[in-house]
């Protein structure tokens, strides 16, 4: 009967096509899908306003390069907090109330950023302000993943990375907008006016539906029911979805009830077993995979970009701060518009050649940016053709992030796990791309002049090989596959751009 239950499923997914894509999107999980992934304007609106802001922090507390580099990464690790505790919270409240947990804790960070008096005070804020983009970080490609239908999941799971950039631009617009105002206050404005996403966010979250999942999991059967009626794209994928959620939760496929009490429930308690101590081969290359995008990601050094957009643009030869806060600009635009064509192609091209090509591009790109800053640090006068060419290299290197390594990193690492390990899993992709994150952030003045800033964009183009060959070789294509059968495609060293129906015999047996 279970081999039969199993042939009856697959057939259904071979009847419902996910390649198939609708005429229109589904409008209600599009809205549901933008509404979780603005928590991700949080972490977005930070990174970027630093960049600026901290030009004038320095002049204002007069703290070191050293106290600088751990202002600006630390928030990173301080996330970490935040990241850890998601996981059980969002088991426990629900994604829904996570993101507005989320919301609430940065709001509180950021007004206190803004009244800081001294740099002990400002650390602390930025401590309160990391917890919550830890939260933030983690529950929204969750929450998008678990509601979006198959033939648009990569498409609503990259709103968190679109979001991200958007709030990068308004940070910078932010520290262009306060730059002539005194001393003592620009800098507070900048940070503290990132206080009013949050309310706005926890004011649209009230619209929002629970994950099915997540209901599911409680025994909500009757309200999942309703969440996937109206976030499929047709009635027959609806109650597929409901059927495929029902058995990877333990309850019987000929289960009916609106209420069930589910005894496989999961607050954490195992998982970390099956993640790390006694994990099968499937799940094993799973979260090798999540943990190597995420780490690759950060590792190429785009914060390093993004953080120290105005140091980058004064050693290529840009002295003026108007301007330099301009390039940066630049910067956030040019992100903001690659990640919007980005949300286009990840469901038309694949996650697999997205990733490859622009992790290419990467790597062209800061090899193009290390030679160029060489040049202009070892001449004795300004070249303007290097500084040209360090702008142009900066700004491509930006776009080919956005356009693939950039979202693919989150929608890949959110829709991979299975769902028993769904929230844990994903918490750990965010902890390694936030430990990552701070690790460059926090050293990259200091890389600088050891081994010259030319040097350490060679280092990071060095990594971005390395990375390039890691996702070529360990990241099977997900493209219209559901969550559910998404275990299937991995448990081989190699990585395959399509799955066949061995993978879908091993996963029945």
């Amino acid at each position: 009967m279970e081999a039969k239950g199993i042939a009856v499923t697959q057939k259904a997914v071979e009847d419902l096509d996910p390649v198939k894509k609708p005429i229109k999107r589904n409008k209600y999980a599009f809205a549901c899908a933008i509404l979780a992934s603005m928590t991700s304007i949080l972490l977005g609106y930070d990174v970027g306003v630093m960049s600026g802001a901290v030009i004038y922090i320095k002049r204002d507390l007069k703290i070191s390069d050293v106290q600088i580099e751990i202002l600006m990464g630390i928030i990173n690790l301080y996330s970490l907090v935040g990241s850890c505790l998601a996981g059980r919270t969002s088991d426990w409240l629900g994604r829904r109330y996570t993101i507005v947990l989320a919301g609430a804790i940065f709001f509180t960070g950021a007004l206190l950023m803004g009244f800081s008096p001294n740099y002990p005070f400002l650390m602390f804020s930025r401590f309160v302000a990391g917890i919550g983009i830890g939260y933030a970080l983690m529950i929204a490609p969750v929450y998008a993943a678990e509601v979006a239908p198959a033939s648009s999941r990569g498409f609503l799971t990259s709103f968190p990375e679109v979001f991200i950039n958007g709030g990068i631009l308004l940070g910078y617009i932010s520290n262009y907008a306060f730059s002539k105002l005194p001393l003592h206050l620009g800098w507070r404005l900048m940070l503290g006016i990132g206080s009013i996403p949050s309310v706005i966010l926890a004011v649209g979250v009230l619209a929002m539906p629970e994950s099915p999942r997540w209901l599911i999991i409680r025994g909500r059967i009757a309200d999942a029911r309703n969440v996937l009626n109206r976030t499929s794209d047709s009635p027959e994928e609806a109650q597929l979805r409901l059927a495929e959620i029902k058995a990877a939760a333990g309850i019987p496929e000929s289960c009916d009830d609106d209420d069930v009490h589910v005894t496989k429930k999961r607050d954490g308690g195992g998982v970390w077993k099956e993640l790390f101590l006694y994990p099968t081969p499937a799940v094993r290359h799973i979260l090798i995979a999540a943990l190597g995008i995420h780490f690759f990601q950060q590792a190429s050094g785009i914060d390093a970009v993004v953080l120290y957009g105005p140091t980058i643009f004064q050693k290529a030869g840009i002295d003026s701060d108007t301007e330099k806060l301009l390039a940066t600009v630049a910067v956030g635009f040019t992100k903001t518009v690659f990640i919007l064509v980005a949300t286009f192609l990840l469901d038309r091209v694949g996650r697999r050649p997205l990733l490859l090509t622009s992790s290419g591009g990467m790597i062209i790109s800061l090899f193009t940016l290390a030679t160029s800053l060489t040049i202009d640090d070892r001449s004795n006068k300004k070249q303007m053709w290097a500084v040209g060419l360090s702008i142009a290299s900066a700004l491509s290197y930006v776009a080919v992030f956005s356009i693939g390594a950039g979202p693919i990193a989150w929608v890949y690492s959110s829709e991979i796990f299975p769902l028993r390990l769904r929230a844990q899993g994903s918490a750990m992709g965010v902890v390694v791309n936030r430990v990552t994150s701070g690790v460059i952030s926090m050293t990259f003045l200091s890389l600088s002049k050891g081994i010259t800033i030319g040097g350490a964009f060679f280092l990071f183009a060095a990594l971005a090989t390395i990375g390039w060959i890691f996702f070529y070789t360990m990241l099977p294509e997900t493209q219209g596959k559901t969550l559910e059968e998404m275990e299937g495609s991995f448990g081989h060293f190699w990585a395959k751009s399509k799955h066949n129906d061995s993978d879908q015999i091993q996963l029945a047996n």
